[in-house]
């Protein structure tokens, strides 16, 4: 029988089937939620989702807890290391497909559907719904602005939108430093440059909060301003939760670092959360560029 110098084969868990119900719970109440939201009805997705994302909380401290303890207490090989880079690259890619799929759709509300409604292109039979349709992007002037009000302006994205791309593109700066530190064995520089993008991290969010504000309470930009708000909500929403999980994962990252783990040879926890966090940032690019400037 192979011992765990070869491969490490883990007891049978509960975690998965935790993992299971707790983001169909999610899930199913984050639906809920936003269906009567827009409906204008009671509803109770909001609680349905909160119990969801505690259980998922719950199995993610427990779950990723053993595997910690597993670590540490020697059980994988280099071979199990393999399988959790491949493991998180294939996670990251499936992430990146997420994202992919929704700035599919931006791009094609941009350039097929809205110059079809405004006459253009081959499909502009449809045209004929809303004949006094203009194709616009930012899309101000919504075909029916009974059912969909337009925003009266949409953000500027030379002020906080900028202001957070120099924090993120920064938190990317500053988590490779730390990332370097770790190596070298500087546990010092390690922990603040690891603070510091923690701090920039929650720095982003705090902003996107002020953002969010402004564009409910003073711009009339909101999931049901048009296909507009919609994508630039479901956009800039996803990608703000996460930079929450980022956050919350670096968070744990410096909790460990605290408490002596990690060294030059094993650390891939820390690499992990560093690729997941290069990614968030990547994407916040794409999205000031095709999403605020463009």
């Amino acid at each position: 029988m192979a011992t765990h110098e070869h491969y490490y084969v883990p007891a049978q868990s509960k975690w998965p089937i935790i993992a299971t119900v707790g983001m169909f719970v999610t899930m199913y109440g984050l639906g809920t939620w936003l269906v009567d939201l827009k409906a204008g009805r009671e509803t109770h997705g909001a609680w349905i989702f909160c119990v969801g994302a505690l259980m998922v909380a719950y199995m993610m401290f427990g779950w990723f807890g053993t595997v910690v303890r597993e670590g540490r207490a020697g059980l994988y090989s280099s071979q199990m290391d393999r399988s959790f880079r491949w493991g998180m690259s294939w996670f990251i890619f499936s992430e990146v497909m997420f994202f992919v799929a929704f700035f599919g759709a931006l791009f094609y509300v941009r350039h097929v559907s809205l110059p079809a409604l405004g006459g253009e292109g081959t499909k502009a039979i449809a045209h004929m719904l809303w004949p006094e349709f203009q194709n616009t992007w930012p899309l101000l002037h919504t075909p029916d602005p009974k059912l969909f009000p337009p925003p009266k302006e949409v953000i500027d994205p030379w002020h906080l939108p900028l202001i957070n791309t120099v924090l993120l593109v920064s938190s990317s700066v500053t988590v490779t430093i730390a990332h370097h530190a770790l190596k070298s064995g500087h546990r010092a520089a390690l922990k603040l440059w690891l603070g510091l993008t923690i701090l920039l991290g929650l720095s982003f969010l705090a902003l996107q909060a002020v953002e969010y504000h402004e564009a409910y309470t003073e711009l009339g930009l909101t999931l049901g301003s048009g296909i507009y708000g919609a994508t630039f909500f479901m956009l800039t929403g996803f990608h703000g939760a996460h930079v929450t999980i980022g956050t919350i994962i670096l968070f744990v990252m410096l909790m460990r670092v605290m408490r002596g783990h990690f060294d030059a040879e094993h650390q891939f926890g820390f690499e992990a959360a560093s690729w997941y966090w290069h990614f968030v940032d990547v994407v916040w690019v794409g999205l000031f560029v095709f999403v605020y400037v463009l």
